[in-house]
């Protein structure tokens, strides 16, 4: 595809500039209106410009991927009702035996969590308890943060529902959930072994300080059970706490170990019914989400199978679903709205198109050289995009974050899968599953690379367990050779 008119290649750019700038800076002086707004001031200028006519526009949108968002959102409010993430608390801290063993734990639970409910959704539920069950023990935090986030990021590329990319990754290439779990999992799983090596290699002095030690106590690593605290005000989606509701956090104390029997009695009184009436709903809640990935698993449409495993969740619970449905993150679904026209009107300016006529020559995925140049442009796009400030950043907005390596994924994945169809069926497949894999633990190399290390480092900055400020050299220091390590590995196993 050639350049369009310079007047379109012009105004294109300009459309397109606006969206990237007010998404990757929300708050910029002179037009302070955010992700969202500024999403649909890019796709509205690409009408007004006439880059698309306003039909044009309305198809860019993909409802499938939409339909999906909000399906899987749904099930998580229903999940985060029904205890699932209290669970995963108390997984982490069964007859836990010490530091490295509970960073072990924290790696593969935030991982395979994060590859069903997605990587922000594991981060927001579980940075509290390894706050506090940290604090508790007098170990250091950083390690924990660290671990925590960039598991989180590395689990997520199993799935085509771990994070927003792999769901607009899925959609584009026909690719089945089976297929998708099968040429990635590999990956994942050496990745996350690697990735808490590395953290053990790193750290392992600091981990290995006897608790007796610092204390002069004789049950050196006897890890205390803890409990999750239950976010009453999580914003949107149910799983997303404001600024607010941290503050809320804060300020209360921590529940004591003789309550714990009484508070678990209360909840077994309330609002989803008393006694086996919860026990029950509880059960459906779990089967119907496994349905729903066992459905994924056989190869049915996506799209429509979360939103009729939202519906039944939405019918079982026999009640009016309005106070679930509003906290389905529709901020979200918008952004994604404008930045499907935007995008779209993008490529018809052609910079795209020559950006990739350029490098395409050298990003081949049947030599290795080929493979590395795609991903190292894919892993310098994808953290420019995400490249933002922390400080002061309120966390109910840090989830567009992982959305807008979104624009790389929609930019290049055609072209590079066009590029690897003409090799063979496979290679195409496998240039889909690189690039997802490749933008995901990307994210991993900076603290700003991913919208799950800016949730976990606003978490522990605002936590009621003592403030704690993961930095970013702090980060950079762990995250260029963890990316570097792991992208690499995981590149030599992803399937096509």
């Amino acid at each position: 595809m050639a350049f369009a008119a310079t007047d379109k290649v012009v105004l294109g750019s300009v459309a397109f500039a606006v969206f990237w700038v007010l998404a990757v800076f929300p708050a910029v002086p002179f037009l302070p209106i955010g992700r969202t707004a500024g999403s649909l001031l890019g796709a509205v200028l690409m009408v007004i410009f006439r880059i698309l006519t306003p039909n044009q526009a309305y198809a860019a949108i993909d409802l499938p991927i939409l339909g999906l968002l909000f399906g899987t959102n749904v099930v998580s409010v229903y999940l985060e009702r029904a205890d699932m993430f209290k669970y995963l608390d108390k997984l982490l801290s069964w007859k836990c035996q010490g530091t490295k063993d509970l960073l072990c734990r924290i790696c593969f639970i935030s991982a395979i969590s994060s590859s069903l409910f997605t990587n922000d959704t594991s981060c927001i539920v579980l940075t509290e308890f390894v706050l506090k069950i940290a604090r508790q023990n007098k170990v250091p935090l950083h390690p924990f943060l660290l671990a925590l986030a960039s598991s989180a990021n590395i689990g997520s590329s199993a799935t085509p529902i771990g994070n927003p990319q792999n769901l607009v990754i899925a959609s584009l290439s026909g690719i089945s959930f089976g297929e998708f779990v099968a040429g990635v999992f590999p990956a994942m799983l050496i990745g996350v072994v690697l990735n808490a090596l590395i953290l053990l290699v790193m750290y392992g002095k600091v981990l290995s300080v006897e608790k007796d030690e610092e204390k002069g106590s004789a049950e050196a690593h006897q890890f205390l059970p803890v409990t999750m605290l239950h976010l009453a005000s999580l914003d949107s989606q149910g799983l997303n706490p404001t600024t607010g509701a941290i503050d809320q956090l804060k300020n209360r104390t921590s529940s004591r170990e003789d309550a714990i029997p009484v508070q678990s009695r209360m909840e077994e009184e309330g609002d989803l019914g008393n006694g086996g009436n919860r026990l029950l709903r509880k059960m459906c809640v779990y089967l119907v989400t496994v349905g729903m990935l066992a459905a994924f698993l056989v190869g049915l449409n996506m799209s429509w199978t979360a939103v009729t495993a939202a519906l039944v969740l939405v019918v079982l619970d026999f009640k009016d679903a309005g106070p679930c449905l509003e906290k389905v993150f529709y901020s979200l679904l918008v952004f994604f709205c404008g930045m499907f026209i935007t995008v779209e009107g993008f490529n018809r300016t052609g910079i795209p198109c020559t950006f990739w006529n350029l490098m395409e020559p050298h990003a081949r995925i049947n030599h290795v050289s080929g493979i590395l140049v795609l991903a190292f442009v894919v892993l310098v796009l994808s953290n420019v995009s995400s490249n933002v400030p922390t400080a002061g950043t309120p966390t109910r907005v840090l989830v567009y974050l992982s959305s807008f390596l979104i624009p790389t994924v929609l930019l290049l994945g055609a072209r590079v899968a066009a590029s690897a169809a003409v090799i063979s069926p496979n290679a195409e497949k496998k240039a889909w599953l690189i690039l997802a894999w490749v933008s995901t633990v990307a994210g991993n190399l900076s603290l700003q690379g991913s919208a799950s290390n800016l949730i976990v480092c606003e978490q522990a900055r605002l936590s009621q367990f003592g403030g704690y400020t993961l930095t970013f050299w702090r980060h950079l220091k762990f995250g260029v050779p963890s990316t570097l390590i792991v992208t690499a590995v995981g590149l030599a196993l992803v399937r096509g």
